[in-house]
């Protein structure tokens, strides 16, 4: 069944597309159509093997031209729709049955074909041959891809795919990380972040993970500070005439810890926010002052909880001592988890001064500028080893004020913070291990993906009905 032959089965080469495509558009000399045909399959024995190769093949060959459709159909270079499934209903089907078919569970001897195909196929330039062990290869102008992904990345169906191909496909991976406008591809996940109240939640699980793998590579943490954007419109809290992506980036995640600490409480969403900026660290470079005073109230913000949390404890316990009946509330997991998310905090801002100081004068003037909040924990147990570097950074540069006089400006302070970064022996800090985080998918994802995908399916493919009454594998009211 390859495409060098003139006829498919019963049917002439370009009917066979158009029978693939489900359009009269396609041409026999299209060469995405034309790799796609070429997939090699076993010599069918039968006429029902014959029939059941053919749908296979449509299913395939249709699933992966989602990749294709999702941008020669959506628009690349034309202004993004408010609803990309019905201005593009080819591309939003095309892209929903690629989800589905990539998402299949393994045959217990058998790998799934389509993901095989989803994790290892490279981009027509790559002239190098694939391996053996790889039965399902094809190419696929990256460049183009990458445009369309950039651009369709409101709708989840779009945000799904590209999480797919970033965990699951190294030459894609590859590719993105190469990339010298990768703030086009960021941007818009930001905006996901960003507008965390009109998303759902599996939304801003994908955003926020496909930034944990950019975060993975140390190249994307230094360059992303090198890009400045100009006049970041959907940013509302402050106006930003000129930020860094890398600092626009800190601030987003930032922003979304803050709604899920009152909002969503979410254990998983923190952890993952965290081991992003955690991530970036040691790479953080000319912190905008608005990015480092964020670091410091989100600081701040977690200090306040620990201390309530604390006095709640507190005022329970002296309430259960005259009453034997009450059970206390579980302050102490409470209060565990908050003083683990401190911590990661706490190394964060360590590994930017021990890695970086000199890049981050901002960032200094801010724990000056609220140095009272660290006290209590220069000799919290949890905290005390954590605590020295920062310390030692506050003193030093505290002292360096002191002998400036008083009523400094917010230019000299900066400018003494400055000369005292070279003053300061970088031997006095410890050094700590590096903060690296590695996304890993949960055990048995499937678990959590194949409801999402068919979710998607249910409430975005065109003209399609399924009743809501034998809908098992999810709830109606699911995000």
């Amino acid at each position: 069944m390859g495409s060098n032959s003139s006829r498919i089965g019963d049917l002439p080469k370009n009917e066979y597309l158009k029978k693939l495509s489900g359009t009269e558009s396609i041409s026999e000399n299209d060469p995405f159509w034309n790799q796609l045909l070429s997939f090699s399959f076993p010599a069918p024995t039968s006429s029902s093997e014959l029939k059941l190769l053919e749908e296979a093949t449509i299913s395939v060959c249709r699933s992966l031209a989602g990749l294709w459709t999702v941008f020669t159909l959506g628009g690349v270079g034309s202004k993004a729709a408010a609803s990309p499934e019905l201005s593009s209903p080819l591309a939003n089907q095309s892209l929903l049955l690629l989800l589905v078919l990539a998402n299949l569970t393994d045959a217990s001897d058998a790998p799934n074909p389509y993901r095989q195909a989803i994790m290892s196929f490279k981009n027509t330039q790559d002239s190098s041959p694939f391996p053996s062990s790889i039965p399902h290869a094809f190419q696929i102008n990256f460049n183009s891809l990458y445009t369309a992904l950039c651009e369709q990345q409101t709708s989840d169906q779009a945000t799904l795919l590209l999480y797919t191909l970033l965990h699951q496909n190294s030459n894609i991976r590859t590719y993105m990380l190469a990339r010298t406008d990768m703030e086009n591809l960021v941007l818009p996940i930001l905006e996901i972040l960003y507008h965390v109240e009109e998303r759902n939640s599996h939304h801003v699980y994908m955003a926020l993970i496909i930034l944990l793998i950019l975060t993975e590579d140390d190249g994307f943490n230094r360059s992303i500070h090198e890009v400045i954007l100009k006049n970041i419109t959907w940013y509302s809290e402050r106006v930003l005439t000129e930020i860094s992506l890398g600092s626009l980036l800190i601030l987003v995640v930032i922003r979304t810890i803050q709604y899920n600490m009152t909002r969503t409480r979410d254990k998983y969403l923190h952890t993952n926010c965290l081991a992003a900026l955690a991530n970036m660290s040691a790479q953080f470079r000319s912190l905008h002052q608005y990015a480092a005073q964020r670091i410091i109230s989100l600081f701040s913000l977690l200090s306040k909880k620990h201390n309530k949390v604390l006095e709640q404890a507190t005022q329970s316990l002296r309430g259960s001592l005259s009453s034997n009946d009450v059970p206390l509330p579980d302050y102490a997991q409470d209060l565990n988890v908050i003083e683990e998310v401190i911590r990661m905090m706490l190394e964060i801002i360590n590994s930017c001064l021990t890695n970086s100081l000199h890049h981050n004068p901002n960032l200094v003037y801010a724990l000056l500028y609220k140095r009272d909040l660290f006290e209590q924990f220069r000799t919290h147990p949890s905290f005390q080893d954590i605590m020295q570097n920062i310390d030692l950074v506050i003193s030093f540069f505290s002292s360096r004020l002191l002998q400036a006089g008083a009523e400094l400006s917010v230019e000299r302070v900066l400018e003494i913070i400055k000369q005292g970064v070279v003053a300061l022996p970088k031997d006095r800090l410890k050094k700590f291990p590096e903060l690296k985080f590695k996304y890993v998918e949960e055990e048995q994802p499937e678990e959590f993906f194949i409801p999402y995908v068919w979710s998607l399916v249910y409430n975005s493919a065109v003209g399609l009905y399924w009743n809501p009454q034998d809908i098992q594998l999810f709830t109606m009211d699911s995000d």
